[in-house]
């Protein structure tokens, strides 16, 4: 058998090389990223004609791609016509009721956003005491913050203020509280006022207060082995 032509070699090798090429491509094009499309064979509507943000468009006078909103435009289902269930107020004063039932469902979900939004701050009990305050008020005394202490909800006038004046207090802030409108919407407002207020209402809670004939008669049992 003769050896095989020095071409034939090389034309192997060419082969071999030029097999390796698409999948080194395709693995190429796994584990990379681009500002720019994949090659479509069918591009359907991927790259379609478009105006891009912030670009220029000579159709209008002031050469804006992007429109302006158009004056007295409200987005569906953002009239807010509601000003109790959207701010808290009822005849331009404070909401002395909630707009919607306050459940227990309610209240748990509450509690949720409470332990969100409120508890890192006012604490889990409502007394101010949360990890952030407690990291603040030692940063105070070692001279490098100065710290305004969030309200306890168990004394002073929060316990007197109105539910309305509550969820005004998440929508829109209160003093050095920051607004949380944007983040929390209406129903979770009031879901988080009306855990607040339950946590007001526990803090000072009476043995009469306990609805559940079992439960009360199992506490007058515990005050009662206290006292003994």
């Amino acid at each position: 058998m003769k050896d095989i032509p020095v071409w034939m070699k090389r034309m192997g090798i060419l082969l071999a090389c030029l097999a390796l090429i698409p999948p080194l491509l395709i693995l190429h094009a796994r584990v990379s990223t681009s500002g720019t499309p994949r090659v479509h064979l069918i591009p359907d509507m991927d790259n379609q004609e478009k105006f891009k943000a912030q670009s220029r468009n000579d159709l209008f006078m002031d050469r804006r791609a992007m429109r302006p909103q158009v004056a007295g435009t409200i987005a569906r289902g953002e009239l807010n016509e509601d000003t109790h269930f959207q701010r808290g107020l009822v005849n331009s004063r404070w909401a002395e009721n909630f707009p919607i039932p306050v459940t227990l469902d309610l209240v748990k979900r509450g509690q949720d956003r409470y332990g969100i939004y409120c508890a890192a701050c006012h604490g889990l009990a409502g007394y101010g005491d949360g990890p952030v305050a407690v990291r603040a008020d030692r940063l105070q005394l070692q001279g490098k913050a100065v710290w305004v202490p969030p309200t306890s909800y168990h004394e002073g006038d929060p316990p007197t203020r109105p539910v309305g004046h509550l969820f005004n207090s998440i929508l829109s802030g209160i003093r050095t509280m920051p607004a949380y409108g944007d983040q929390i919407p209406p129903a979770d407002r009031w879901a988080i006022v009306a855990y607040v207020k339950a946590l007001m209402k526990s803090q000072a809670a009476q043995l009469k207060d306990v609805r559940d004939e079992n439960m009360r008669a199992e506490l007058q049992q515990q005050q009662q082995k206290k006292k003994e």
